[in-house]
């Protein structure tokens, strides 16, 4: 564990213990089993977001997107009768061909990855709206799916399905990220693209492939978001979703410049956010802060990143005076013949 997650988790401990006591219920096994559910829903689409980060990227059509593949998981199954695991696997379908089109505007059209997601945010919410006549899809009065909504929204031991999902896939994220050569290429692309690219590194096909991941893994929480909420207003579920993944890739960790990050960073993250605003609602403060404490959490994210950043830049200073200094020493120390003496005085 890094010392930026050390720390985070240390913050984690600090404010839960600060929410206990200020209401109980906080630990209550009902709010504890709510809460982990949302940490799954919400973690699945930080941690796509922060494969995107991680190349110097940035995806700001998830939320819109989530609307979009909701809306349409839903139709298929409801409306056009397709057994749910085939409508799972167009919905993931649908997904990776956005992350496909969105990594080529941005490998071979060169285009800004804020210009091209920004546009994706308003063209698929769009769609979404245009798809259903501007109206809420969702599954009809005594419409019932045993299995599907076993596997989406069913808790196993009491255990919600969402917050396993979201640990599978950490933990295949983090083999991905941290222990694959893939991932380092990821990390290389991000930290010097051109640097990456005359080593040999693929740049273009390294990006392409963490927006396809992005999409996919946006496209399953779409998935779980559609059957927790079983209803789907297209004009703002999903609003600023967006917003929550890189907040949370930025607190566990994940320089917007690319280059860094840790995916158990993204889950304390995930964690964090989600615990301030169980604080928010158990404190009685109106919800439409939430968003408030998510941009001060971004902007806290950001500053502490830079300031970090410019740290470390100075200690690689420093060492590099003080090796400098040391091999200029021994330049001199040496630059007496062998063998000859130095005389006394």
């Amino acid at each position: 564990m890094q010392k930026k997650d050390l720390g985070l988790l240390v913050l984690i401990l600090v404010v839960g213990a600060v929410v206990a006591s200020i209401n109980p219920r906080f630990l209550s096994p009902i709010n504890i089993a709510n809460t982990a559910n949302l940490v799954g829903l919400f973690g699945l689409f930080s941690i796509a977001e922060a494969f995107v980060i991680v190349t110097a990227g940035i995806e700001l059509s998830v939320g819109s997107v989530i609307a979009l593949l909701g809306v349409i998981f839903v139709d298929l199954v409801v409306n056009v009768g397709v057994p749910w695991p085939a409508a799972l696997v167009l919905t993931l379908l649908i997904g990776a061909a956005i992350g496909a089109l969105h990594g080529f505007l941005v490998t071979r059209m060169r285009m800004q990855p804020f210009v091209v997601t920004l546009c994706g945010l308003l063209v698929y919410r769009g769609i979404a709206r245009f798809y259903t006549a501007d109206a809420t899809a969702g599954f009809t009065f005594g419409t019932s799916f045993p299995s599907l909504e076993w596997v989406f929204s069913g808790r196993t031991y009491g255990v919600p399905h969402s917050i396993i999902a979201f640990a599978i896939v950490a933990v295949i994220a983090w083999f991905v990220l941290h222990r694959s050569v893939f991932g380092r290429h990821l990390f290389a692309v991000g930290k010097n693209e051109e640097a990456a690219r005359f080593s040999g590194i693929r740049t273009a096909r390294v990006t392409t492939i963490a927006y396809i991941i992005c999409a996919v893994l946006t496209a399953l929480s779409a998935v779980f978001f559609a059957m927790y909420t079983r209803s789907i207003s297209p004009a703002s579920h999903g609003n600023f979703y967006e917003l929550y993944g890189i907040a949370a890739a930025v607190l566990g960790g994940f320089s917007l410049r690319g280059g860094e990050g840790s995916v158990v960073g993204v889950v304390l993250g995930v964690m964090l956010l989600q615990i301030l605003q169980n604080l928010v609602n158990l404190l009685g403060i109106p919800s439409s802060l939430n968003f408030a404490v998510m941009g001060a959490v971004i902007l806290i994210g950001v500053l502490a990143d830079q300031q970090f950043a410019r740290y470390r830049e100075r200690q690689r200073q420093a060492q590099a005076l003080r090796r400098s200094g040391a091999e200029g020493g021994d330049w001199k120390g040496s630059s007496q013949e062998p063998g000859t003496a130095v005389p006394k005085p």
